[in-house]
């Protein structure tokens, strides 16, 4: 069996239990509720979180799809080097950031849903995981070669005139002539 890279999981968990905490925030300050401090600050982590999770790291094998419009945050991402791309570091401030999301209604279930995926981004780093950027490529196409460039400049064989399907209005008429003698089998 292949090994599991976690991180691609914690990338997809942290950035839905971000969604959510964001929401869970703007519903705590919409509303008033008691302790809606704790909200305002849900919608700050929301958003931090949401930016930070955003671009997609690359994968170790096969191939990896950035999400649409994720080089300018992958830039952002890349400029804080070794504290965005250790997974430690990650699972830390995720957990960390989920604690005041507890003492709230509204942000609690975007505190539950951070905190797995700080666990997860805890497995990714004991597991030796770390994120590297998805970088546009330039495709270096392989010169194309003289046969190609230029169209066969002969037709391709055709059967002689004699030999084509005939169009015509009965079916004796269209059928082929065949030159070849056919004989009944005798045993």
């Amino acid at each position: 069996m292949g090994k599991i890279e976690w991180a691609m999981w914690a990338n997809e968990q942290a950035l839905a239990a971000g969604l959510i905490y964001l929401t869970g925030g703007i519903v705590g300050v919409a509303g008033q509720f008691r302790g809606w401090e704790f909200a305002a600050f849900g919608i700050a982590a929301g958003a931090f979180v949401c930016l930070l999770e955003y671009p997609r790291s690359k994968r170790n094998k096969g191939t990896s799809m950035a999400r649409t419009g994720q080089y300018c945050f992958t830039v952002c991402v890349k400029a804080f080097g070794p504290l965005t791309r250790n997974y430690y570091v990650r699972a830390f401030v995720h957990a960390a950031l989920c604690v005041p999301g507890g003492f709230m209604l509204a942000t609690v279930l975007g505190c539950v849903c951070l905190g797995i995926a700080s666990l997860i981004y805890l497995s990714a780093a004991i597991h030796g995981e770390h994120w590297e950027p998805i970088l546009p490529r330039t495709e270096s196409r392989a010169p194309v070669a003289e046969s190609v460039k230029k169209p066969p400049q002969n037709p391709p064989p055709r059967p002689p005139m004699e030999l084509r399907r005939k169009r015509m209005d009965d079916l004796e008429g269209a059928a082929y002539i065949n030159p070849i003698a056919v004989t009944a089998n005798e045993f």
